[in-house]
């Protein structure tokens, strides 16, 4: 039975249409037509995470991802729109569709694919265990007693974690980007550091001296472009460019140029 009076219908649509005027513009589009004819790829990037995001000297957003990020958009034949998010907040940006896509050292992980989808892989690296040379540590039950910092959200976030509550007495400092991670860990904040394999942070020392070097590997990673879930337009057009990107040696160019090694071995999915 209905218990609406008359007017009441027009008065809860025009309070719908209301509260649909507040709602922020949704940023992210839904199929690669709709990028092209929107006219630009946005994307979020971390440029605190060299060699895969950094500024330049003119405060440019460069490294392996943003490269990758920009030949997407050349493929697709539109300007790349940058959104700088950290660690935490990659996940962020797709669910609030902030962005189009996430191409930001994103590990593919079972966990986060019940939020997002994932490309097929087109970069990979291992997460280790960095310290002083003088430190001696060749596996997890030496970092007991010691401070060990990483950055929030990441692969060896997860996996210190676990270590930490296996293993008691390991202090975990989290950092929301690799940036300060880095500086606490050559200040001497921090007794040691999860993080990825790339050489960087061995190019530094400490504040006393002490050269850096990988102690143990956790545990490799492979990279994926993460899209919203349910893209399957997009995320198809991707998997396609990123097996021509992969197949026509650019990956593998980019990653000399930026890592100074080949890429790793891809596994599909």
């Amino acid at each position: 039975m209905r218990i609406f009076q008359r007017g009441t219908g027009a008065l809860l649509a025009g309070i719908v249409l209301m509260l649909a005027a507040l709602v922020p513009s949704i940023a992210s589009a839904q199929s690669v037509e709709d990028i092209i004819a929107r006219g630009k790829l946005i994307v979020a990037i971390d440029t605190t995470t060299p060699p895969y995001g950094f500024l330049d000297a003119d405060l440019k957003p460069t490294g392996f991802d943003i490269e990758v990020a920009n030949k997407m958009g050349e493929a697709l034949g539109v300007p790349v729109e940058f959104v700088t998010v950290t660690s935490p907040g990659r996940i962020p940006a797709l669910l609030t569709k902030q962005v189009d896509a996430v191409i930001s050292i994103f590990s593919i992980t079972p966990q986060r694919a019940i939020q997002i989808d994932y490309s097929i892989p087109y970069a990979g690296q291992s997460a280790v265990v960095i310290a002083p040379k003088s430190v001696a540590i060749k596996g997890v039950a030496d970092l007991v007693g010691k401070k060990v910092g990483l950055t929030r959200g990441t692969g060896e976030d997860g996996l210190l974690t676990k270590a930490a509550e296996a293993n008691p007495g390991i202090q975990i400092l989290r950092f929301d980007d690799y940036s300060s991670l880095l500086q606490a860990m050559v200040s001497g904040q921090i007794d040691a550091m999860g993080g990825g394999d790339y050489g960087e942070i061995y190019l530094k020392k400490a504040q006393n001296g002490d050269a850096f070097e990988q102690k143990y590997v956790l545990k490799t990673f492979y990279f994926g472009i993460g899209v919203a879930k349910g893209n399957d337009n997009l995320r198809q057009w991707i998997n396609t460019w990123l097996f021509s990107m992969k197949t026509d040696g650019t990956l593998d160019a980019l990653s000399m140029k930026y890592r100074n090694q080949p890429l790793p071995v891809l596994p599909v999915f």
